[in-house]
């Protein structure tokens, strides 16, 4: 019986030792057949870099501001009278906007008219008199007072008159009239309002380490969201002597021609202030940058060794330090060099020593200056 048991158990034993055996084969068969497989290679598109030199620019956020802006307002009370202009239009300087109702002064001219010209009798009279020797200087004196001040009245009314006549200040565009006929005004009551548009200021901060590349004169260039590609170019008209405690930024003041009348006061702009050229860097679609916290990096394709022996297409991740943008297009300081070949769409399917298929009939965009069909 115990002979019996030591066969069986010798005879399991053989049988577990077969089964591990031919499993061990076959994992061993698995990792191998693992190691050496080469997954497909993916579809990419590339360009071959160059190096480049861009114009040093300075972007800064600008606001539009006339050269001239008012409101303009009522200079005495009075009852509107007669509206002389349409809401929108240009006038010119000296332009009739307003009238107010002047009768009252009038019938007063009347009245102190009529005064002066006793006044102007009285003193002549006085004059002649006085010539004769009938009177003395002191009544010839008080009659001449008395028409000096009289002909003042007289000068006093008129402009109180010519001050309800309500004009432009300048040449430049009408806002929206905020008066009707027969609204009684205030002094000061806004009418409309007024901005000279030709030229047109923008304004806006830069750092005070950037100061010193500004100058009058300098070119500035500016966009706006309405807008597809530049709006306007100017010119550095003013640098502000004084420097802002809080942001360490100085206001500039650039002038524009405006004479398409793009720009308005008020408007929000973004200004390019163009330095002069800038250092050599290589310019890639911004479709080609990977962003990661870690770090940007790009993918570069080469040769590489294949780990059963030879070599295969690959790509290898190359970490990238930006600079500025323009249009499609971002500039890379460091990290690429002129002739390397850099993949430009797909990468966020890529890894290190990934097998690549280089396919480029279809292009991303590389425009510096797009003109996008909706914009």
């Amino acid at each position: 019986m115990a002979k019996r048991m030591i066969l069986m158990l010798i005879a399991v034993a053989a049988v577990v030792t077969a089964l591990g055996t031919v499993k061990f084969r076959q994992i061993q068969t698995a990792i191998a057949e693992g190691s050496s497989f080469q997954p497909p290679p993916e579809a990419v598109t590339t360009i071959v870099a160059g190096e480049e030199r861009w114009d040093a620019t300075l972007a800064a956020i600008g606001t539009v501001t006339a050269v001239h802006g008012v409101t303009v307002s009522a200079d005495s009370p009075g009852i509107v009278e007669r509206i002389a202009f349409e809401s929108g239009r240009t006038v010119q300087d000296g332009d009739v906007l307003v009238k107010l109702d002047t009768r009252q002064e009038r019938a007063q001219l009347q009245n102190v008219e009529a005064q002066l010209e006793l006044a102007r009798l009285q003193r002549d009279r006085m004059r002649g008199l006085r010539e004769k020797g009938v009177t003395s200087q002191a009544e010839y004196d008080a009659a001449a007072a008395a028409f000096t001040s009289a002909e003042a009245r007289v000068g006093e009314i008129e402009a109180t008159i010519d001050r309800k006549t309500i004009r432009a200040p300048f040449t430049g565009v009408l806002g929206i009239r905020q008066v009707n006929l027969g609204q009684y005004l205030n002094a000061g009551d806004p009418v409309v309002p007024l901005q000279s548009l030709q030229p047109i200021y923008v304004d806006f901060d830069v750092p005070q380490q950037q100061v010193g590349r500004l100058g009058a004169g300098t070119e500035v260039e500016v966009t706006a969201e309405h807008a597809a590609g530049v709006v306007a170019r100017g010119q550095v008209t003013a640098v502000d002597s004084v420097v802002d405690r809080a942001t360490r930024n100085l206001r500039v003041q650039a002038t524009f021609d405006n004479r398409d009348g793009a720009l308005r006061p008020g408007m929000f702009v973004e200004a390019r202030v163009v330095l002069g050229e800038g250092s050599p860097m290589v310019a890639l679609p911004a479709s080609a940058i990977h962003y990661a916290p870690y770090g940007d990096s790009v993918f570069i394709v080469e040769d590489l060794e294949a780990p059963g022996g030879g070599s295969y297409r690959g790509v290898r991740q190359q970490f990238v330090k930006l600079g500025g943008a323009r249009g499609d297009q971002v500039a890379v300081v460091s990290g690429v060099a002129p002739g390397d070949e850099v993949v430009t769409s797909g990468v966020f399917k890529l890894r290190q020593g990934a097998a690549v298929l280089v396919n480029n009939e279809i292009q991303p965009a590389n425009d510096p200056a797009p003109r996008p069909e909706n914009s």
